[in-house]
């Protein structure tokens, strides 16, 4: 991987513009990338502790009927956290990416972004059944 500092443009071989001519803005946008993943990782970590407080309490009920929907309900909530932290994710390796200038990372944020957006899909699939069976 090329540095971060002083990389070159992928097309000429030269240093990148960018890097050159905008270092502060460069390292500023390092600095808003690395607050989304912070921020990804939050969301990952407040919707983690509510469902485990959910699910604890759901599981003290012992009412089964009632503990079962109250259960799938807080999945549904845990897979809404999932779904924003993912997206936030994508947000901050475009800018990772778009800084980096590297032929590698564009095809890492490719693979990436497939694979969440895989991810993505099949939750929320999961969730709209979970919601389907809590409706009906």
């Amino acid at each position: 991987m090329e540095s971060v500092l002083n990389p070159l443009d992928v097309r000429t071989g030269a240093p990148s513009v960018l890097h050159e001519n905008f270092a502060g803005l460069v390292t500023a946008l390092e600095w808003v990338g690395a607050a989304i993943d912070v921020a990804s990782i939050a969301i990952l970590l407040v919707g983690a502790a509510r469902f485990i407080a959910g699910f604890m309490a759901a599981e003290i009920r012992r009412d089964g009927g009632e503990r079962v929907r109250r259960i799938n309900s807080e999945r549904v909530e845990l897979g809404r956290y999932i779904l924003a932290s993912l997206e936030l994710f994508i947000v901050s390796d475009i800018i990772h990416t778009a800084l980096s200038l590297a032929l590698s990372d564009l095809l890492f944020l490719g693979v990436l972004v497939l694979i969440r957006a895989v991810i993505s899909y099949f939750l929320d699939r999961e969730m709209r059944q979970i919601r389907e069976e809590l409706d009906g």
